[in-house]
């Protein structure tokens, strides 16, 4: 038996596989623009202290499989919070206030199974990765001014973001970081305008 194969038909069978690889594309993008929009900072806010001003916030986290699998698997993933603060200026550029940096990892202790964090000189642990990325992603009382640098009654802007450092990356993985968006996190820019608030007066010195 003698099996004939028309050019229609396989034109018919070519236009079906392309409309298939254009659909699971469409489908793998939006699957990574879901999964990029559930990193964001939701609330920060500048507060005052005895020694000057500490940032709270928000900032909700979540990995991509190829990095949950590596932290898993034992790897250390460092990210930095970046804050930046200026002064608008009517007359000339906006003048740079701070931009203080904290550096953040949250790694898997295989013996202990259990995840570690670790944020400025604090050290946390949790049973599972939810738990690991909530407390990665609470940020209380971080000291990013002192006493001073700010203008009683002035407008400051701020921004602030979190992102993965992938420098900071296995070397293998850090070159396969430039070129894939797998190993890489960053929320975007939270930004917001405030006027500093009124400082507590400093305590008393002993004679």
């Amino acid at each position: 038996m003698m099996v004939f194969s028309t050019p229609c038909c396989r034109r018919h069978d070519g236009a079906l596989r392309r409309w298939g690889w254009l659909l699971l594309a469409l489908w793998l993008g939006v699957a990574t623009g879901a999964a990029a929009e559930r990193n964001a900072v939701h609330q920060a806010t500048l507060r005052a202290t005895p020694q000057g001003y500490a940032l709270d916030s928000d900032i909700d986290i979540a990995l991509n499989g190829t990095l949950e699998d590596a932290l898993t698997r034992g790897i250390p993933l460092h990210f930095l919070l970046e804050l930046e603060i200026t002064r608008p200026r009517s007359w000339w550029f906006a003048e740079d206030i701070a931009e203080p940096v904290r550096k953040m990892r949250i790694y898997y202790h295989l013996l202990l199974r259990r995840y570690v964090i670790e944020s400025g000189y604090r050290t946390q642990t949790a049973a599972s990765l939810a738990e690991a990325l909530a407390l990665l992603g609470r940020v209380e009382e971080w000291p990013v001014l002192e006493r001073g640098t700010l203008k009683p009654g002035a407008i400051y802007d701020a921004r602030l973001r979190l992102r993965l450092d992938t420098a900071q990356l296995p070397k293998p993985l850090s070159i396969g970081a430039v070129t894939g968006d797998k190993w890489e996190l960053a929320t975007p820019w939270y930004v917001w305008s405030f006027e500093p608030p009124v400082l507590p007066r400093p305590a008393p010195t002993l004679p």
